[in-house]
């Protein structure tokens, strides 16, 4: 370890990183709503500095209220800026109770800005021969490096010194802030010489040195930026006076004022446990250990609370037998199973827990072969006397997320029943904008912290699986899952219960899925993998003829795959025309750039082209084969119930609902999901479902005659806009009314709808005011619902499940806007997911009641895929439109599409 020649001071510019931590962390919220993002960026930042950098002294420096010396110079300054957003302003106060609490000097000067603060401590400590290090995010900081002292910006992790400043700038550090008052700093409201940017300024310094030499010698600068100059000449002394740091303000602090104080532990728990702010807690101090593993295996930690918890571990027949009874003999058995896994059709058991009463849980060790490992009770001998229990739809369990626990079990030869509850999908109905695992559930609902999975199993490379964790350990951490989800059923089926509407959502509709969907997964799908070699082979060859025609339309072979030589083909030698930037600055060669200059130029359409068709072989033709299960010759998705907000289901490993069906080569990928022989697969798919949901909704009288008259809604709406008859629209302006029927749901502006059918913005406004005019509901619907969702901070799908906008009254304008066009989505959105989990359960009820030995395999946004003998074709195809079309009764008929075939593509 290297030992510093000098003592070190790290001054933190709080204010520069208060906002943007605001703005690049996600929306970070504690379990009341209250918002926390730049407190979690803030003082992970802090947390990172002493880790990295461990200084003798340290400060955090924020600028105060009111006004500053420099508004007296200039009235104008920073009066551009708008007021602090609430959800920021909101989070200072317990900001800067944190950082006090963590020991950090916190300053905050009235009349002077940080930036003053933070030069002035930088000068007194340079004087005592101390190092400084800066961090900061502010640029205008660059003014006062010189030996020994740097910035460092954390965010970025770009460290400055003398030479990285000269390298990146072209100019000495002690030359900024003449260069800074040349170009002028719009975020202060401090102009600079009109149109003159970092290279004339840069230029400029080089050439004569200093601001007042390039004032002196002004005449010698010709043409425009010569005039621009000189008009700037009375103004630029002030401008320089108000951008330089000022390093002599009086201060309060001394060096010996920047020693770092001891942690307020029992503050800091408090602030952590308000504000979920985990980070703050220190582990030592609020868990108690009561195993220590070797320094290869990691350390368990058990909550200082285990005084009121009777957890045990199950390594005798008679302790077995003393449990058996007693969750023979629960009305309700909480019940997990711990794996060797967390992939579900690979996961072997490797113990199981149970909970019937609040804070007394035992954990039943089966498989564990760590170190510690002692005699468990046999694996088969066990499931033998359990699977009358398991498989018993009369013995009530309750579990989180038990389709996961039905799989493992199912590896086993066991089918679990008797699923009655589920923490998860509790948690969803009543919360679906909150994170759902057991570990948030339990901080959110019952006030505590858990055991986390890593914590004893570690992570990374060191990791180890559960069956190595020692059993001690395993035992508590796996009881504890138990008692907490058996305490949090407890709390939320109360809560659910309250709101009879969110209860049958939930009972009606989540549980039932969960069984249907385990079933989807467990079948899975065919595939016909040698046709999907095919494909890649064939597409790997497009992919070389499309390479070798850009390569000809860009006059020199080039990497398609590398975004920054295809800006250099596109932007330095072709010359096109730059549509976007990305955050550093450069030419953006993204999707939708690509889009719009696809419209004029062939060398971005081909790299489209090439993106999509890559993508394809990547994602689908190379993947897909791999993922076939080489027993079933099936693959096996994974189906997410409480993930979208909206109800939503989402489909993972693989992705069947993401396979692109707008292009032959997409189209193409679904010829390799078969039938087997002797069988046909159907797809029945709900048509314009969200318009007709929308008709319902909004009881516009238009649009309800439209569908209910079996009308091409479409051509009925492009008539109105038109002005004139369904007969004569064309196919143009059908078009145009199908983006806009479809656009209005997801809250498309006239800019955007101009965009979508090229033309004039005005054309597409008036567009829209017709479409208003026509459907007057749908535009009273769409005004009463963000009213709505406003007051509320929710709005319902016709079936009453809730879906939350937390960001419905946000200050943040962007946010705002996007909760609100969100408000007018999600009843149609959250709708269609109910209404095609109702066809789930509904096709499942009746084939199991006319024991058919058709299947339900696949289900994609508003399609149910089913796999069917041919002989129960004529039965499937009444059966699905009879059942599907009537699970609910609106104001509109529902109707679905049926197509048949060998394969998906054939059948869609």
């Amino acid at each position: 370890m290297s030992v510093r020649a000098k003592p070190l001071l790290v001054l933190v510019d709080g204010s520069s990183y208060l906002y943007r931590a605001y703005h690049a962390l996600p929306d970070l919220r504690s379990h009341t709503g209250f918002p926390t993002g730049a407190m979690v960026g803030v003082l992970n930042m802090l947390r990172r500095l002493e880790h990295d950098y461990k200084p003798d002294y340290l400060a955090c420096v924020f600028d105060a209220k009111g006004p500053t010396f420099r508004h007296e110079l200039y009235p104008d300054y920073k009066s551009h800026r708008p007021p602090m957003p609430s959800d920021l302003a909101q989070q200072i106060a317990p900001l800067h109770e944190a950082i006090s609490a963590l020991g950090w000097p916190l300053i905050v000067e009235e009349g002077v800005e940080a930036d003053d603060v933070i030069g002035t401590l930088a000068h007194h400590a340079l004087t005592a021969q101390v190092e400084v290090l800066i961090s900061t995010g502010d640029k205008d900081m660059v003014q006062l490096i010189k030996p020994h002292l740097s910035l460092m910006n954390t965010m970025t992790n770009e460290k400055l010194d003398e030479q990285a400043a000269q390298e990146k700038y072209g100019i000495h550090p002690s030359q900024f802030i003449d260069y800074l008052t040349l170009i002028g700093d719009s975020a202060d409201n401090v102009p600079g010489v009109h149109k003159v940017g970092p290279k004339t300024a840069q230029k400029w310094i080089s050439e004569y040195g200093t601001l007042n030499a390039v004032m002196e010698r002004a005449s010698e600068v010709k043409g425009a930026l010569g005039e621009r100059l000189k008009e700037a000449l009375t103004w630029l002394p002030q401008a320089r006076e108000l951008l330089t740091i000022r390093c002599d303000v009086p201060l309060r602090h001394t060096l010996d004022d920047l020693i770092k104080s001891p942690r307020q532990e029992e503050v800091l728990l408090a602030i952590a446990k308000t504000y979920d702010l985990r980070q703050l807690m220190r582990e030592e101090q609020l868990l108690t250990a009561t195993t220590q593993a070797s320094n290869e295996n990691p350390v368990q930690h058990i909550p200082a609370t285990t005084q009121d918890k009777d957890y045990q571990t199950i390594l005798l027949w008679q302790d077995f037998e003393e449990w058996f009874s007693k969750i023979n003999a629960s009305e309700l058995t909480a019940f997990d199973t711990e794996t060797t896994s967390l992939d579900p059709f690979q996961a072997q058991l490797v113990g199981m827990s149970f909970a019937v009463t609040p804070y007394e849980a035992a954990y039943l060790p089966l498989q564990h072969q760590g170190p510690d490992r002692v005699d468990q009770l046999p694996l088969q001998e066990v499931l033998e006397k359990l699977k009358i229990w398991l498989e018993s739809p009369e013995k009530k369990k309750v579990g989180q997320n038990l389709k996961f626990d039905a799989h493992v079990l199912a590896n086993h030869g066991v089918t679990l029943r008797g699923i009655t509850h589920d923490t998860l999908l509790e948690s969803y109905i009543l919360e679906s904008h909150l994170p759902h695992n057991l570990e948030s559930l339990a901080k959110r609902h019952l006030g505590e912290d858990t055991l986390s999975y890593e914590s004893i199993t570690g992570k990374g490379a060191k990791a180890i699986g559960f069956e190595q964790v020692a059993i001690d350990k395993a035992s508590y951490y796996a009881a504890e899952d138990a008692d907490i989800t058996y305490r949090i059923h407890q709390k939320l089926i109360t809560e659910l219960s309250a709101t009879p509407k969110l209860f049958d959502v939930y009972h009606d509709i989540e549980l039932p899925i969960q069984t249907i969907l385990w079933e989807m997964e467990r079948e899975g799908v065919l595939i016909d993998a040698n046709l999907l070699l095919k494909q890649s082979d064939q597409l790997g060859q497009q992919l070389i003829d499309i390479e070798n025609q850009v390569h000809q339309l860009a006059g020199r072979p080039f990497n398609l795959n590398s975004p920054k030589q295809i800006q250099e083909i596109l932007f330095q030698q072709l010359s096109l025309p730059v549509i976007k930037k990305t955050p550093k600055g450069d030419p953006s060669t993204d999707e939708s750039v690509l889009q719009e200059l696809a419209l004029d130029y062939p060398i971005a359409k081909q790299l489209l082209f090439y993106r999509s068709l890559a993508k394809l072989k990547s994602t689908y033709t190379d993947k897909l084969p791999r993922m076939v299960n080489p027993h079933t010759g099936r693959v096996h998705t994974h189906y997410a119930q409480a993930v979208a907000v909206t109800g939503r289901l989402s489909s993972s490993d693989p992705n069947l609902q993401n396979i692109p069906i707008r292009t032959a080569e997409g189209r193409r990928i679904r010829e390799a999901f078969i039938a087997p022989p002797g069988k046909l697969l159907v797809s029945a798919d709900y048509s314009q479902i969200e318009l007709r949901i929308m008709a319902h909704l909004s009881q516009d009288a238009g649009l309800v005659e439209a569908f209910s008259q079996g009308l091409d809604v479409h051509r009925a709406t492009a008539a109105e806009i038109f002005a004139t008859t369904p007969d004569e629209v064309t196919d143009e302006q059908r078009r145009a009314a199908k983006a806009i029927n479809f656009g209005l749901i997801y809250g498309m502006s006239a800019f955007g709808l101009a965009k979508q059918i090229n033309c004039e913005r005005s054309a597409a406004q008036a567009y829209m005011d017709k479409y208003f005019q026509r459907y007057p509901g749908v535009q009273r619907y769409m005004s009463e619902t963000r009213e709505s969702a406003k007051k509320h901070g929710f709005v319902e799908t016709v079936l009453g499940r809730r879906l939350w906008l937390p960001d419905i009254r946000q200050g943040n304008p962007m946010r705002r806007q996007g909760a609100e066009r969100a408000a007018i989505n999600a009843p149609m959105q959250g709708t269609a997911a109910d209404l095609i989990k109702l066809a789930m359960i509904k096709v499942t009820e009746d084939i199991q009641r006319l024991k058919l030995q058709s299947r339900l395999i696949m289900q994609v946004h508003d399609e149910l895929i089913l796999e069917v003998p041919t002989e129960e074709k004529d039965t499937i195809n009444e059966l699905l439109p009879q059942a599907m079309e009537n699970v609910v009764s609106l104001n509109v008929p529902l109707k679905v599409e049926l197509g048949w075939g060998q394969n998906w593509d054939a059948a869609h």
